[in-house]
């Protein structure tokens, strides 16, 4: 009797999850988005949430849980139970440059989560407001070496993605420029284009329409090859700094132990969405690049992000004020 018990152990632990991602989902699926509505982060996740819950015949529900730089959202994801039902997205900043500078963060970025697909990309740009005295990037490294410590930039606060990046480029061009972090790259970006302060490194979408004003001046973006809309403007890779050369990223992932079929399933599904031309018109409005790639390569990504960041804070002392 004890062998028969064991024998049909066995078969449900191989047979359930196939089981389960047959039948999945039955229910609405809640979608963790780790900062406030109306940003970047939360625009990629309502652009895929309806044709996604469509796709699998049950609503993808966006819940926004704000806070932390994107940790308090993906700390819930992490204890949330590893059914498929509740999914986060994530960004560089809740699984990358905050773990990388804060070792309380409650959670690890690369074992507590099931990495499912890298959705898209979006670049990155170095600007200054146009009081700058340099207009050009060799311009510019020549006034901060001229002047290192008087000038400085601005984040949306420390161990975001515009903080971390911007020590990346100190560190490798020898620079010091001061970091001054506010409470969101809203405020950051009002005081760079009211020149309280003269640098900041941003997500194009946001920072785009001000270039494109003259309010403020691209000096480098961080992006596989130049843009259409600032086709004057080098990558980072061009200038030699191919480590600064980081999009930002929005990809889709789940609890720690998400069965594989279940991942599948979700990646299978992701994939299909992006392949929508309405979804990637959407996608590519907001001046990001769609991705779409495997579990596998997803969960590379994170981890080559995040060793870039703590050696990063390594280098440069950096720590949580």
């Amino acid at each position: 009797m004890k062998r028969l018990c064991a024998l049909f152990a066995v078969v449900c632990s191989l047979l359930c999850p196939q089981a389960m991602a047959q039948t999945y989902p039955s229910k609405p699926i809640r979608l963790i988005v780790p900062f406030a509505a109306g940003g970047t982060t939360d625009l990629m996740a309502r652009i895929i949430a309806e044709p996604l819950g469509k796709l699998l015949g049950q609503a993808l529900v966006v819940d926004n849980k704000a806070g932390g730089g994107g940790v308090i959202g993906a700390a819930e994801l992490a204890r949330a139970p590893a059914d498929g039902y509740t999914l986060g997205l994530a960004t560089a900043s809740s699984t990358s440059t905050n773990p990388a500078i804060n070792p309380k963060v409650p959670y690890d970025p690369l074992k507590d989560f099931s990495p499912i697909i890298n959705m898209a990309a979006t670049p990155n740009v170095l600007a200054v407001n146009p009081a700058f005295p340099a207009k050009d990037f060799a311009g510019f490294l020549t006034e901060l070496r001229r002047k290192p410590g008087h000038y400085d930039y601005a984040s949306s606060g420390t161990g975001g993605i515009g903080h971390l990046q911007m020590e990346l480029f100190k560190s490798l061009t020898q620079t010091f420029i001061v970091h001054i972090p506010y409470s969101g790259g809203g405020p950051a970006l009002r005081d760079t284009v009211g020149g309280q302060v003269m640098i900041i490194f941003d997500n194009l979408p946001s920072a785009l329409p001000h270039i494109k004003d003259k309010r403020l001046l691209a000096m480098a973006v961080a992006a596989p090859e130049r843009l259409a809309d600032l086709p004057g403007v080098p990558t980072f890779k061009e200038l030699g700094l191919e480590p600064v050369n980081r999009p930002a990223f929005y990809g889709i992932y789940g609890p720690k132990a998400m069965p594989k079929e279940l991942v599948q399933k979700l990646n299978a599904a992701l994939l299909k969405v992006l392949q929508d031309p309405a979804v990637i018109k959407r996608i590519e409005a907001t001046g990001s690049k769609v991705i779409g790639n495997t579990p596998e390569q997803f969960a590379q990504q994170l981890k080559a992000e995040f060793e870039v960041y703590k050696k990063v804070v390594y280098a440069q002392k950096l720590h949580l004020d």
